[in-house]
């Protein structure tokens, strides 16, 4: 059915619901119906529009997201470089790092032991004072003049503060460690020198207060520096005899300073318990001052 014939068709259903005397008879007029006739025809090109519509617009939503992620790509690959350089850098100066603070380290530790030396010798310098020192005479108004001064025999004299008495001479056992030339000077501003040892019973007496270790070294007075094999001590005597360690002096790298060892092995004698080494190594040492006469 084509659209003219339906429009007929309901023009004349609507013609007989109608009355002919209704005031909308005017309505039925040719020109009325004409006027009232519409024509419908679809478009394809409308009812595709807004398909064409999301199309454009997805399509700028992928270009969008594309360029979003080559940015946060490059972003992160650039971020990587600069993290990867930081790290190289860092990598490279660790070693520096690291060589400057072993450095301070070993310098504080020196200073540190430079320090306690000072100290302890500061010690025992004020003990030495305050044994020497001498008492106030008390006056009273009857004493017409202080008696004289005693002198105190070796008997009555006492050893300062950690040193120990054998015979007439007090002998001072150190806790740090010096070099054999710095051990004898911290003796001598102490008012002795390296231990002189002549007798079994002195070299005894000293050996027993030796701490033991795994090798307790302690420098004694005497050094064949001048000449080789010819030994003399501080004060410039010759060693009569001596009490070496089997093979010992053997002058094994340059050993020229002689010392007392003391170990945990209880078997060894404090007779045979000398030892020579060269005279940079760092041990304890033993002090020795005489009494006054």
């Amino acid at each position: 059915m084509t659209a003219e014939n339906g429009t007929t068709s309901c023009e004349g259903m609507y013609s007989k619901l109608i009355d002919s005397d209704s005031p909308y008879d005017e309505l039925n007029t040719p020109d009325a119906q004409e006027q009232h006739v519409v024509h419908v025809s679809p478009s394809r090109s409308n009812s595709r529009q807004p398909y064409k519509l999301a199309t454009a617009c997805l399509t700028g939503l992928c270009v969008i997201l594309l360029l979003a992620l080559v940015v946060i790509s490059s972003q992160r690959r650039n971020a990587s470089e600069v993290a990867s350089d930081s790290a190289e850098t860092q990598k490279q100066t660790l070693p520096v790092n690291i060589t400057d603070l072993t450095e301070q380290i070993k310098r504080l530790e020196q200073e540190k032991r430079n320090l306690e030396q000072e100290k302890n010798a500061l010690q025992e310098r004020v003990k030495v004072l305050e044994a020497t020192k001498a008492p106030v005479p008390v006056t009273t108004a009857t004493t017409t003049a202080p008696p004289p001064p005693t002198t105190p025999s070796r008997a009555d004299i006492k050893c300062p503060g950690g040193w120990h008495r054998f015979a007439d001479s007090c002998y001072y056992i150190s806790t740090s460690m010096l070099d054999w030339e710095d051990s004898q000077s911290f003796c001598k501003r102490n008012g002795g020198h390296l231990a002189i040892i002549h007798t079994a019973e002195e070299q005894t007496f000293i050996w027993e207060r030796l701490v033991r270790g795994h090798w307790n070294a302690y420098w004694i007075g005497i050094t064949d520096e001048k000449a080789e094999g010819t030994w003399h001590w501080v004060d410039g005597t010759p060693l009569v005899g001596g009490f070496w360690e089997e093979g010992e002096p053997n002058n094994h790298i340059d050993e020229d300073c002689g010392y007392i060892v003391k170990t945990q092995v209880l078997s060894r004698i404090p007779t045979k318990s000398w030892y020579d080494a060269p005279c940079e190594m760092h041990r304890r040492y033993v002090c020795e001052k005489e009494l006054p006469q």
